[in-house]
This record gives structure tokens, sequence and C-alpha cells, in this order.
């Protein structure tokens, strides 16, 4: 796995970020899609794109739970080390949001999935944005995910500004999804990533 990017790339996706525009970049198992998570017109252009409901929310990813801390509402002692600790397959936390998280980011409740991400591309491209961004599949809704820049273009043809360059962590499944105030799973690692949506 390529571990990092060079500046000029990773400050074009940053640039890509700040006009509001979507990016493409890997992540543990398939490409990601991506956008500033304050942009209002972002955030609904990226819904549109992949065909996807507003009511299921998005995920933000980030490079540390600091990142997360703004989004997020108040947390326990537990729940705030256990946002960080590290898992045997990446994990994404549904957590208590903040209220003046986006409807679109939410899905409308008062929650939100997050992730902190060890994968280097989104590490350097988190640390470089100074906080987390949106990531949901490269793929239309009922489509495979993406698992390469190609079938990204092949997908979307045009339609996302950047593809950050870089490899797949060479994860079979897409994250898994537990409750933060629990532990408890609502989307085991083994779900396929031809199911992700």
């Amino acid at each position: 796995m390529k571990t990092t990017i060079s500046p000029f790339r990773v400050r074009r996706a940053v640039d890509t970020l700040q006009s509001g525009g979507l990016l493409a970049y890997p992540t543990e198992a398939v490409w990601g899609l991506g956008c500033d998570p304050d942009n209002s017109e972002a955030l609904a252009r990226l819904l549109q794109l992949k065909q996807r409901s507003p009511d299921k929310g998005l995920i933000l990813v980030a490079a540390s739970k600091e990142q997360l801390g703004p989004w997020l509402g108040e947390l326990s002692r537990e729940e705030w080390q256990r946002l960080g600790s590290q898992q045997a397959h990446p994990t994404s936390w549904i957590a208590p949001c903040s209220p003046d998280v986006h409807p679109l980011l939410s899905g409308g409740r008062t929650s939100l999935c997050v992730r902190v991400s060890t994968h280097p591309v989104v590490q350097q491209l988190c640390t470089a944005w100074a906080g987390p961004i949106v990531s949901t599949s490269a793929n239309p809704s009922g489509r495979p995910p993406a698992r390469s820049a190609t079938r990204v273009r092949r997908y979307f043809a045009g339609a996302v500004d950047y593809c950050l360059a870089g490899a797949l962590g060479g994860v079979t499944s897409v994250s898994e999804i537990r409750f933060l105030d629990s532990g408890e799973i609502l989307r085991p690692s083994g779900t396929s990533v031809i199911r992700q949506q």
C-alpha cells in the first residue's frame, strides 16, 4: 500500500474540499466519496450523485478522535476512549451528535456515524484539511462499491471533481458499525463490500 501522497496532490484535494467540490479517495476496503461536511450544497450534490436517500445519513472520517469532537454531543469517558481505540477491523461508531450537525449528515437523527481511520491516505488528507470529511462508498446506490480509481471514473463520468490517488488498505469487507455507548454491533465486519450503499 502506498503510504504517503505527494503534498501537491494533498493540497489539490484540500482545495477541492474548500471550493465545495466532491473528492474520491481510497479507504481501508473501498474507494470513498467525500466533501466538506459543513457545505450543504456539497452534501446535497453528493447524495444526488450517489442516488442515496437523505434519511440514511453519512459517515464522517477523521485522522483522530479529537477532530471529531466538535461534531459530537456529550460523551462519557468510556465512550471517548472507545472512539479512539484500535479495533481488529475498521470500525465506525454511532454516537450522539452536536445539535449543529447538518441533517443531511445525520439523516435527521440525533446521532452521527463516525470513524477514526488508520488508512495513511485518509490520515494525511484529514490532517491537511484539519478536520473530518464525509466518507461514503464511491458507487451509485445498489451498485458494488468502487475498488479502483478507474471504476470511480466509470461510475461518475467526470462528476467527481478530484480523485486522490492511492491504494486501498487491503481490507476485504466494509467497516463494522457499532453503537458507541454499548459497543453493540449494528453491521458486522463480514458484510460484503458489494452490499454497501
